[in-house]
């Protein structure tokens, strides 16, 4: 992380070192409110999130944990903040996020994140100096965009960056899970956001490959993961999937408002869901 300081002060790297190391700058009490946060307007503005029947994390009995995602919209780091919390909460979790966007939300280095620079070296090695520092102990998880960038759902192949393979070999004893992430629309005004994990891999397994194997390996898990969850999602079917959060069903405004009016009157129910009873 690039970090704008005052006059005296100068640019660090991306590891966060201006403000002290992400783990020194996390805030336990900040990220509660955050988790808050992030769970209404997350509920105000999307109509689910679901996670696959098949695709819940098998966390290890000890050790800290990498989850390596896909990268497909500005939504991921709400689905991170809330899926940490869902499904490992016993961890304190943290994320690279691009240095020129933690400058925009510097509020996020408070909860787990911590600056990249993507265009340099100097960030890579930014990148595995703070993965190594954060994996160093069995309680915390790291959350990675392995893509670097936003890539579509259908992109193929999807193109991870190396810093992943390389990163295990500062943390050998680390669980590694992919993470597949999907969006899309089904019957309510609001968004679908869609996930799963796949199956849990051993960092010293991983160790035994060869780096450009090792890519090729996560790469093609992550795939396989992305590939069962999107036949999921284009099923169309609920049935396949846990709700882990859900938003508001129905349209609002004066629209719902009659709706409901209605609904009272003839002595019926109201569902705002696009499929409930007519009023």
């Amino acid at each position: 992380m690039r970090q704008e300081t005052g006059k005296a002060g100068t640019e660090r790297s991306s590891s966060g070192r201006a403000g002290g190391s992400p783990i020194a700058r996390r805030s336990a009490l900040l990220h509660r409110f955050m988790v808050s946060t992030f769970r209404r307007y997350f509920t105000r503005h999307m109509n689910a999130l679901r996670i696959a029947q098949w695709g819940m994390p098998a966390a290890p009995q000890q050790g800290p944990i990498i989850v390596y995602s896909n990268h497909p919209a500005w939504w991921d780091a709400a689905v991170y903040v809330l899926a940490a919390d869902r499904f490992l909460p016993s961890y304190e979790s943290y994320a690279p996020i691009d240095a020129a966007m933690l400058r925009q939300y510097g509020i996020f280095g408070r909860i787990g994140a911590f600056g990249v620079d993507l265009e340099s070296p100097r960030g890579a090695a930014d990148f595995l100096k703070a993965g190594s520092e954060i994996l160093s102990v069995p309680h915390r998880a790291l959350w990675i965009t392995a893509q670097g960038r936003f890539g579509d759902v259908r992109e193929r192949p999807l193109g991870l960056k190396p810093g992943v393979a390389y990163l295990l070999e500062r943390a050998p004893g680390c669980t590694v899970l992919p993470l597949a992430i999907e969006y899309g629309f089904w019957l309510e005004r609001g968004a679908e956001a869609f996930i799963a994990f796949g199956p849990p891999m051993r960092g010293q397994d991983l160790l035994n490959l060869a780096r450009s194997d090792r890519l090729k390996r996560l790469e093609g898990e992550l795939t396989t993961t992305l590939d069962r969850l999107s036949a999921d999602v284009r099923s169309r079917d609920p049935a396949r999937f846990r709700a882990v959060l859900e938003g508001r069903a129905g349209i609002g405004g004066l629209y719902d408002g009659w709706r409901r009016l209605a609904a009272a009157l003839r002595g019926r129910a109201f569902d705002p869901s696009h499929e409930g009873r007519p009023s």
